[in-house]
């Protein structure tokens, strides 16, 4: 068979900002006007709408594989390096639907923007979207789910921890992770805005048998960060997220080697040749499929002695259902992120919604990715 088609769809959806504050995508709040506002913790953008990329690539055959680019700002941009650059390399190709034909197209994508940038940002981001549509068509090829191809005996199910609490006050925030705790799930990630002390306080506040993490946001202050951190060791926090900004190798060194709580990398980097200047460092790797796709997600989980958690923010159907599959393969994985208000939406959209049973996902048995768009999902786009 051969690849007839690609395309790439730019989604923008509203969203109430107001309720996702705090929760993986919407950590913390925004300033100014219009679509793309600053945040106010740290000099970072964030979109006041639900933005992402997906990537449809039929065969000759009819068949029909789907997959998505992690885009959070102008999902445009990755839309179009598929359609100028990655589609001319990859369309009226044979596919297969091995791993050797998978892995051989990656390195064709890579090599379309070899020594002009072909090592990260939105080129990165649309090769993922592509990839995880070729592994949705190889599991759909070989009437297997995606996590059969990746591994032997792959998991059914996977423990979430949730991502973020929603609530105008610290006990609303602690609250809103108590009814998450009431329902099986034993560990919540709390956003670090500016105020640490408040932080903690929700931290303080949790049920007795919930466990949390902390995301900084890499924005802790370089001067304080040790003995911030220290404060998490005194109550056994289960990893530090981006502590620091993300190409300060050394100080992220210095601070790993200062304190016990384990500290957790991985979203803002695109391959396992920029993660392996952290191993040793990071003791918890957290691979964004939407940004590295399943191809570089499983060469980072190979290749990392330690644990891999996959990141989460903002995504439909394909990538969470990426993340699933990658976390069912993988035998250091045993955890995957979870947001309500991000699952809520993906489900929306979906004939059979992603399941989260108790405190764990249910990893779809169907073949490839087991996504099936239903007919909501018109609205997005007309092809």
């Amino acid at each position: 068979m051969r690849i007839k088609s690609i395309h790439a769809i730019p989604v923008r959806l509203p969203r109430d900002i107001a309720s996702s504050r705090g929760t993986a995508g919407s950590p913390t709040s925004l300033a100014g006007a219009g679509g793309y506002r600053w945040s106010t913790a740290y000099p970072v953008l964030y979109s006041v709408n639900f933005e992402t990329a997906l990537v449809r690539i039929e065969l000759d055959s009819g068949l029909v594989g789907w997959g998505e680019a992690q885009a959070p700002l102008a999902p445009e941009v990755a839309c179009s390096i598929v359609e100028h650059l990655l589609r001319p390399a990859l369309e009226h190709e044979d596919f297969d639907g091995t791993l050797e034909r998978i892995g051989a197209l990656w390195d064709r994508m890579y090599a379309t923007m070899r020594v002009r940038g072909q090592n990260g940002g939105f080129m990165l981001d649309a090769m993922s979207g592509v990839d995880i549509a070729l592994w949705d068509l190889a599991g759909k090829m070989a009437d297997k789910p995606v996590s059969a191809l990746l591994c032997d005996n792959p998991k059914t199910r996977i423990p979430a921890y949730l991502s973020g609490t929603s609530g105008s006050t610290t006990q609303e925030r602690a609250d809103f992770a108590a009814r998450y705790a009431d329902e099986g799930i034993g560990l919540v990630k709390l956003y670090y805005e500016n105020d640490w002390s408040a932080l903690l306080a929700i931290a303080d506040g949790l049920p007795g048998a919930m466990r949390f993490a902390v995301d900084a946001l890499w924005h802790l202050p370089p001067g304080q960060a040790i003995d911030m951190a220290r404060e998490l060791d005194t109550r056994n926090a289960r990893w530090l997220e981006c502590p620091l900004y993300p190409e300060e190798i050394e100080a992220h060194a210095a601070l790993a080697a200062a304190v016990r709580t384990p500290i957790a990398l991985g979203e803002s980097y695109r391959t396992v040749r920029e993660l392996r200047p952290f191993f040793g460092i990071a003791q918890v790797l957290q691979p964004d499929l939407g940004r590295c796709g399943i191809t570089g997600s499983m060469q980072i989980a190979k290749a990392f002695a330690g644990e891999i958690v996959p990141h989460l923010s903002i995504a439909m159907g394909p990538q969470i259902a990426a993340a699933l599959h990658l976390a069912a393969a993988s035998q250091n994985c045993q955890l995957c992120e979870f947001n309500p208000h991000v699952l809520d939406t993906a489900n929306t959209f979906l004939k059979s919604p992603i399941i989260r049973a108790a405190g764990d996902y249910i990893v779809s048995e169907a073949p490839g990715l087991g996504i099936e768009w239903n007919e909501r999902f018109s609205s997005l786009t007309s092809l």
